[in-house]
């Protein structure tokens, strides 16, 4: 069993040193003009959250994954299974520590059968404890059906996923870029959307280096997951820029990442504080989208 290196994202961030910049929960705006992600042709008419997904190349990038959760509904314990296991998958066994679990000793982990299923067009994250223990999950998208770990590995690339959350303190994302050499923070780390699901959108970009001298540059909002959203990361040479609704919430240019790294889904709990045996909830996933550079 793969058990990923820990992850410092919360701890840490109270390290950081970064611009700052602020998106709220309003509708959010189309346009191409500078600072904002290009938009491009919609798939699918009516999705369950108001936007569709992009499909084909834009400027600069070229599409290697899309997907929008139309293939059917598969119940908790059976995701991906046939309907979407050539494009998907659940990455960690039931029991994988999670960060917190790795660094803490907390009782948490990912337990994708507990915890993943697809309905009406969404995948659902039903986050909850069970005997004490508060389980997430990390999915992960595949460039091929059989391709093995990392799934989706490629230098640079365009991330964009839409996505809204019930509010549940003591759960968080860090969808991230996790480097395929499995060394950080030398080969640093790159996450959006993250955040406490009870709490505010952020972006945090690990600087590649030595741990005693890791840099975090951060990019907070005043966006929730309540709300849905779109949060897209380019990742070029030598910078990484965010955006929230098409909008730039913040650009990076300090040492970025500069060798292959994975997309990865990570949903988990206990950073800083666990949550409430009794909470839990549903966090959505409406649809992906990947580019390479093109």
């Amino acid at each position: 069993m793969q058990v990923r290196p820990v992850v410092l994202t919360v701890v840490l961030s109270v390290l950081a040193y970064g611009s700052l910049s602020f998106v709220s929960d309003a509708s959010p705006v189309q346009s191409t003009r500078a600072g904002e992600a290009p938009g491009s042709p919609a798939l699918a008419a009516n999705p369950p959250s108001g936007e569709a997904m992009p499909i084909g190349n834009l400027p600069g990038w070229k599409q290697v994954f899309a997907e929008d959760f139309v293939n059917g509904n598969v119940p908790v314990g059976e995701f991906p299974g046939g309907k979407y296991g050539a494009k998907w998958s659940e990455n960690y066994a039931d029991g994988t520590p999670d960060t917190a679990a790795q660094l803490n000793e907390a009782k948490s982990g990912y337990f994708p059968s507990n915890v993943l299923s697809v309905k009406d067009g969404v995948l659902d994250m039903y986050l909850h404890s069970e005997n004490g223990t508060s389980m997430g999950a990390a999915p992960s998208p595949k460039f091929s059906e059989t391709s093995g770990r990392p799934y989706n590995s490629q230098l640079y690339g365009r991330y964009s996923v839409r996505f809204k959350a019930d509010p549940l303190p003591g759960y968080k994302t860090a969808w991230l870029l996790w480097p395929d050499s499995k060394q950080w923070p030398e080969d640093g780390e790159i996450d959006f959307p993250e955040g406490d699901l009870a709490s505010s959108i952020f972006a945090a970009m690990h600087a590649t280096g030595s741990a005693e001298g890791e840099h975090i540059d951060m990019f907070h909002t005043t966006a929730t997951f309540s709300s849905w959203h779109t949060a897209t990361i380019e990742w070029n040479p030598g910078r990484v820029e965010f955006f929230l609704d098409g909008r730039s919430i913040g650009i990076s240019a300090t040492s970025t990442p500069d060798t292959p790294m994975h997309y990865i889904l990570q949903t988990e709990s206990c950073l800083p504080v666990c949550p409430a045996p009794e909470t839990s909830g549903h966090l959505y996933v409406d649809w992906v989208a990947i580019w390479e550079k093109g």
